[in-house]
């Protein structure tokens, strides 16, 4: 049985990124097999973004969100949580369990928030896909 799903986080420059960065100054640990891609604004991900990384063999999509800190604007969650949306339902319409994408707010200074998220994913990602 596989240990670790291979995920892909969209991590924020400004905010989710230190949190990711400081985890691992600190030693917290988490799957080998998380990818990280910095965009500026969560916001400004595209639903066929998240498409092609299933296509090319990733089990989950993590969003770690800016949330209400963003300095692109106040609507960044609203915006963001569209786009999840939006792509659920395309996942749905190519029998992609929609439960492999995730969303949280993940602060510059949310480390160990951001290590409990993707464990808690990865053994979701485990159990559902590779029992």
């Amino acid at each position: 049985m596989k240990k670790n799903a291979k995920i892909l986080v969209f991590s924020t420059e400004k905010i989710s990124d230190p949190a990711i960065d400081m985890a691992g100054l600190l030693k917290l640990h988490y799957p080998p097999t998380v990818y990280t891609i910095t965009v500026p604004c969560s916001s400004g991900i595209k639903p066929s973004w998240i498409l092609h990384a299933y296509e090319k063999g990733f089990d989950g999509v993590f969003i770690a969100a800016d949330g209400s800190d963003c300095v692109f604007g106040e609507s960044c969650t609203e915006k963001t949580g569209n786009v999840v949306s939006i792509t659920h339902d395309k996942m749905k319409g190519t029998g992609i369990d929609p439960a492999r994408l995730r969303m949280a707010a993940i602060c510059s200074v949310c480390s160990e928030s951001f290590v409990k998220q993707i464990r808690s994913f990865n053994d979701y990602l485990i159990k559902t896909l590779h029992a």
